[in-house]
């Protein structure tokens, strides 16, 4: 069944998220894509709202574009037919915001950019362009054309990023430290149940283990390029681990007691980030990692620095 996404830059459309700023609105969205078009009065009914409530929040959805009508003949004068246009609203910001966080260090780095590697098949890389190598031969994550990679997989064991401490060379004491990746299990085909524990390190020290649900498929990604064939890995989440002095967050969940301070930051020239699925893993459900021109985030693995200045 094939999907329809909205993508919103807040400064283009900012009617959209006003739009989406009330219960009742929202409710009315959700009502729409789990049911299907309905007349303003079935909403009403189904909602337990008043009709001229429903059809003033009707007329906001209609007027931010993400609900279209249909005038129809009825019994007694003519109805209106609600049509929710999309099935998921993502909001992106598109501008570079960092001169306005002064205490904010961030640095993008490229999938393919990893300084070092130890994978086991099933396992294989892509650009956006194509396959790169051969799949499911480990000896392809050494390929020169790794640096084009968009999207990575493996069964068990890691990539390892090496970023510059630029907090250390600013002689910046770091407060917190975030990494920004988005991942998935990895099944042959796909699969929305299969877990798998993934694990974050940082110079050398596991920091959190996050457990993806599955292998996702059930939709094209975003930024996917429509040659990848609809049976594969499509999209993964997009996970947030922060450490921080109080300990280790995922997505503002605290998963570890690792601190900010276990990890002696400031006596490092560059901060070592590992990626993978431990051969010890509860569930060794293997890992995408999705970077540019793939999944439903048009980014590659952002690490972020908070400073004390």
């Amino acid at each position: 069944m094939s999907r329809n996404f909205l993508l919103v830059d807040p400064e283009e459309k900012p009617e959209v998220l006003r739009a989406l700023a009330s219960e009742v609105r929202v409710a009315i969205l959700k009502l729409l894509h789990v049911v299907g078009p309905l007349n303003v009065n079935d909403i009403a009914d189904k909602l337990t709202q008043p009709q001229s409530t429903i059809s003033s929040n009707i007329q906001v959805l209609v007027d931010a574009g993400l609900v279209r009508t249909e005038t129809h003949k009825a019994k007694k004068g003519n109805q209106k037919i609600c049509h929710s246009l999309f099935d998921e609203v993502m909001v992106m910001f598109k501008d570079d915001i960092r001169p306005l966080r002064s205490n904010s260090i961030e640095v993008e780095m490229p999938l393919g950019l990893y300084t070092s590697c130890d994978v086991t098949a099933p396992c294989g890389l892509c650009s956006a362009e194509g396959i790169i190598g051969l799949l499911d031969v480990p000896d392809t994550f050494l390929d020169p054309d790794r640096m084009k990679a968009g999207l990575m997989w493996f069964t068990r064991g890691y990539v390892e990023y090496q970023f510059p401490n630029n907090a250390r060379l600013a002689q910046r004491s770091i407060q917190s430290l975030e990494v920004a990746v988005e991942l998935s299990s990895e099944v042959p085909g796909t699969s929305a149940d299969w877990p798998s524990d993934i694990t974050i390190a940082i110079n050398g020290q596991d920091v959190a283990t996050w457990t993806s649900p599955g292998d996702f498929g059930d939709q094209r990604g975003v930024f996917t390029p429509s040659w990848w064939k609809l049976k594969g890995s499509q999209y993964g989440k997009l996970k947030s681990f922060r450490v921080t002095p109080a300990g280790t967050y995922v997505d503002g969940m605290k998963v570890s007691p690792v601190s900010v301070k276990d990890l002696d930051l400031d006596k490092h020239h560059s901060i070592r980030l590992r990626i993978g699925v431990k051969a010890d893993a509860r569930h060794p459900g293997g890992i995408n990692i999705f970077g540019r021109g793939f999944g439903n985030y048009d980014q590659d693995i952002i690490l972020r620095l908070e400073t004390d200045n």
